[in-house]
């Protein structure tokens, strides 16, 4: 089981867009002050507050590991451009390297750059992969032409749903149904 501390909830604009993904105490602040538009998913933390010295009644938050909030989104899903980071990429990528189709643990892979530094290459989704450390240095400052290694898939930006499954390693069961709703049907994230 997830310790309490890690749990992270998913945050949502009111219109279903995701925001961020928050601790429990940021949920809390979005419940107390009445910012949170509607919850679905799993209750997964219940926090007990003061008593009330008028009613005399404690205070209690439930919260809902999918939130949405009111105001504005403050993120445009058509401006995203995910950071890029190895763990995102070798998760993208399915721990595959991009040229000999094994399967690798993460410690075992690299940020492979389809075009090198060297040939004026940059570090962005569309020019990376990832590649285990024996391609990768096989490869050295080549593109895949020049050294004779064809891609065995081709990079892709992920779609904002598809990041937001990146970049948390924790994501709960409803939390993960609810993303994987929304993934594009050729996301490799749904394979």
């Amino acid at each position: 089981m997830i310790g309490r501390c890690r749990l992270k909830v998913l945050k949502l604009s009111a219109q279903g867009l995701p925001q961020s993904w928050i601790s429990l105490e940021q949920a809390v602040i979005h419940y107390a002050a009445n910012e949170v538009r509607w919850e679905v998913g799993a209750e997964i933390a219940v926090f007990h507050g003061g008593i009330n010295a008028r009613t005399g009644l404690q205070s209690i938050i439930t919260v809902n590991s999918i939130i949405g909030t009111k105001g504005v989104p403050n993120i445009n899903p058509f401006e995203l451009r995910p950071g890029l980071t190895n763990s995102k990429l070798f998760a993208r990528d399915r721990n595959l390297c991009a040229y000999c189709g094994d399967h690798f643990h993460e410690t075992e892979l690299t940020r492979e750059h389809i075009i090198p530094f060297g040939q004026n290459g940059h570090d962005a989704w569309m020019n990376v992969v990832t590649a285990c450390k024996p391609c990768n240095h096989r490869k050295g400052n080549r593109t895949p032409e020049q050294a004779g290694m064809p891609l065995l898939y081709a990079p892709y930006v992920p779609s904002l749903w598809e990041d937001f499954i990146l970049r948390n390693r924790r994501i709960l069961n409803d939390q993960m149904e609810f993303l994987m709703a929304h993934l594009p049907r050729t996301s490799r994230l749904a394979a």
